[in-house]
This record gives C-alpha cells, sequence and structure tokens, in this order.
C-alpha cells in the first residue's frame, strides 16, 4: 500500500501518529493517518489537550477518524468532511490501547470524565456527544457508548 500523502489539496495535513512522552495514541480506519487528516484548529487542540493530559495522567488516549485526504465521503461518518470532528476512546482502568464501552468493567468513568472536562474547557470544542450522561457537558448520540465524539466551532 502506497504511503498517504501527509498534505491534502485542502491543505489539511495528517494528525501526527504518535506523540513524544505520551498524550495519544491513533487508531480508525483506514490505517495509517488515512482517515486523520485534520483541520489546522483540530490538531492545535489535539496537541494541547495531549500536553494537559500528560500532567494529569500517564495512560494515553486514543484519537480516531477525523477526515479522508481532500473531504472525501467518509462512510459512515456523513459529517466528517471538514477536519474539525473527532472520535477520542474512552479511557480504560488498565490502560490498555482497546476500545471500552461506558457499560464494561474497564471503562473508567472518572478518568473519561477528566478527559472531557478538558476538551469542554478549550473555547474551539463547541459540543461533545458521549452516552455517558453521568458526565457534565455531553450529549447522547446513537452508537457513541465506546468513544466520545468531539465538535470544533
Amino acid at each position: 500500500m502506497a504511503e498517504a500523502a501527509t498534505q491534502d489539496k485542502r491543505g489539511f495535513f495528517i494528525l501526527p501518529q504518535g506523540f513524544e512522552g505520551g498524550g495519544y495514541y491513533v487508531y480508525g480506519t483506514p490505517r495509517g493517518g488515512r482517515g486523520q487528516y485534520a483541520h489546522p484548529k483540530m490538531i492545535s487542540v489535539l496537541q494541547k489537550i495531549a500536553c494537559e493530559w500528560c500532567h494529569i495522567d500517564r495512560r494515553k488516549f486514543a484519537i480516531g477518524n477525523i477526515s479522508l485526504a481532500n473531504g472525501e465521503f467518509f462512510y459512515p461518518h456523513a459529517t466528517r468532511r471538514n477536519g474539525l470532528q473527532v472520535d477520542v476512546r474512552t479511557i480504560r482502568k488498565d490502560g490498555r490501547a482497546l476500545p471500552c464501552s461506558r457499560l464494561e468493567a474497564a471503562y473508567d468513568h472518572e478518568a473519561t470524565a477528566k478527559l472531557i472536562k478538558l476538551f469542554l474547557r478549550h473555547p474551539l470544542v463547541d459540543n461533545i456527544r458521549f452516552n455517558d450522561l453521568a458526565i457534565a457537558g455531553v450529549r447522547s448520540l446513537k452508537r457513541h457508548d465506546d468513544h466520545f465524539h468531539v465538535e470544533l466551532r
């Protein structure tokens, strides 16, 4: 498979696939960053949150799908064309790099709430969709039990 272009025709870049010293790891399809072309605002927000998270928790949080190159349709994500939405996995108690539903024993509600709070404090974050309504500031969205959806202004 050919390597994905670092920058697309919109001028968006692939999110760096690792964060030096902690912060986040990436997941999602297609692999190799092909589903993580991000608007510059999104890259800035994610890097800032990753830096803040390193001071709170040693576990990494997981960043998933953002957008495809050039804003192509990203099934099943009808809104993933502008690089301003991202999926973020819940935090697991065991720190493993695997998905975890809010309904599983491995789900760390407290840590996930802290991560969501970091996102909500950022002035560019417009809303967060996640089905753990015990976390302040989130709104429910179908099929969002194992990750939350962040949308920027």
